[in-house]
């Protein structure tokens, strides 16, 4: 991988200096005395890493790291000076920084931020790779509604976004807690920067702690290196830790440290490290019972809970269920490369009419078992498994048998649904009984 560079410095012996150091690893260099001519340069060609010097004779670089950023998203800038203090780093890393140097820097320093910056970069690559991966397979979030009650949980999660503050999903297994996370995330100011899932109940003790915080080489058996958790990998962005009801005391306690000074260390290292990352929690179990069990510290559940969004289950959304069955089936026939199915009145009343323990995982599941084992173009009651379909005196009155409703758009209705799931006029009159001309007129009559 060849790297372009570009150095922007204002004293000619320094451009020259790390220009030479730069070509030496490799990599392609623009040279720059001012901000004029970073910016123009950038706009020719972008670069993987730009080496900015915040004292540019007049000017002030480190105003000049966003407008970079904003001129080449996919380049990194890693800020240069004399004059470094912690307050200087901060700030730099604050505007969009990815690294700092302190001059005088000696050739191997600068050897070590391009290698560190490229094995990011990899990481970053790879991460990207996978999350495209996952994208094929899996359907994309539907979170419009017509549920009152999962249009407030939308509106609590909208006004959160724009904070930091931590936030706990409560809900039912399968009513989508993650998906959830992830558009809060999407709508936040950390929205360009990762966003990272660990799911607690996969892992337990120095497991959890290393998959969490990262561990040194030789930590444990198997630990041939040190490597990074998912919390550095957040860092500037969001962690989402699903299920927290099931990790242990030790754990909470490190998590509640963690989430009130963003301070950790890795399993084996001494040393402390910080993380900028929002914490966006999820549980399906009730924590207030779990505190009082001993099973869960109050004052984690303070930390995590700043803002609680109650995310209602499928039963309580039934409006919903229609459109949701339908964005499954389209993406399930998408993926077996065949026509999507329609749902007949009847088939989308059977599913309002059933319960949804496992909420929108459940469905989903339904609706690729409906559409492998059916093949009709038109999915009926039958189409489900029987805990769905066996539903008979719910479907009916959902359809209207034995409401306030007349017997003409009563048979409307069933005309429709059978012509629906039928290939020629001549079948739907046999099924329903009558000559195909009667069913012609009826079908002018209601502009079918």
């Amino acid at each position: 991988m060849t790297l372009r560079t570009l150095v922007v410095d204002d004293e000619a012996p320094i451009r020259k200096t790390l220009g030479a150091c730069l070509e030496s690893t490799g990599a392609t260099v623009e040279l720059a005395s001012d901000a004029e001519s970073a910016l123009r340069a950038l706009r020719r060609a972008p670069v993987d890493v730009a080496f900015l010097d915040l004292r540019l004779g007049d000017q002030d670089g480190l105003a000049l790291v966003p407008e970079l950023l904003d001129a080449s998203r996919s380049t990194a800038v890693v800020v240069i000076t004399a004059f470094a203090t912690f307050e200087t780093a901060v700030e730099a890393m604050r505007r969009g920084a990815s690294d700092f140097l302190p001059k005088p820097f000696t050739p191997a320093q600068v050897r070590h931020v391009l290698a560190r910056l490229v094995s990011r970069r990899k990481l970053e690559d790879r991460v990207q790779t996978l999350e495209d991966m996952l994208d094929a397979t899996q359907p994309s979030p539907v979170l419009t509604t017509r549920s009152t009650e999962m249009r407030n949980a939308l509106d609590v999660a909208e006004r959160a976004a724009d904070s930091d503050v931590p936030c706990l999903l409560r809900g039912e297994s399968g009513t989508g807690k993650g998906v959830l996370a992830r558009w809060i995330h999407d709508r936040s100011p950390r929205r360009e920067r990762p966003f990272v899932t660990v799911n607690c109940p996969t892992l337990t003790g120095d497991l959890l702690a290393a998959e969490l915080f990262g561990h040194a080489r030789g930590a444990f058996t198997g630990a041939v290196k040190d490597a990074i958790g998912r919390v550095e990998a957040a860092d500037g962005g969001t962690l989402f830790l699903d299920e927290i009801s099931e990790i242990s005391p030790v754990m909470q306690a490190k998590l509640l440290r963690f989430v009130q000074d963003h301070e950790f260390e890795r399993v084996g290292d001494a040393r402390t490290r910080r993380a900028n990352v929002r914490i966006v929690a999820a549980t399906n179990r009730d924590l207030e019972d779990a505190v009082k069990e001993g099973a869960f510290r109050l004052d984690l559940l303070y930390r995590l809970n700043v803002v609680e969004i109650d995310v209602p289950p499928l039963r309580r959304r039934r409006e919903d269920l229609p459109a949701l069955a339908r964005h499954f089936l389209t993406f399930a026939a998408k993926q077996a490369g065949r026509p999507e199915p329609e749902l007949s009145p009847e088939a989308e009343a059977a599913l309002v009419a059933y319960d949804w323990p496992g909420n929108v995982r459940e469905l989903r599941n339904e609706m690729e078992r409906a559409l492998v084992l059916t093949r009709s173009r038109t999915l009926q009651p039958t189409s489900f498994s029987p805990r769905v379909s066996a539903r008979p005196h719910e479907v009916t009155a959902m359809l209207g048998v034995g409401g306030d409703v007349t017997i003409e758009a009563l048979e409307r209705a069933h005309v429709e649904a059978v012509l629906a799931r039928t290939a020629t006029q001549e079948e739907a009159a046999s099924i329903l009984g009558i000559d195909p001309s009667t069913l012609w007129r009826k079908r002018k009559r209601w502009g079918i």
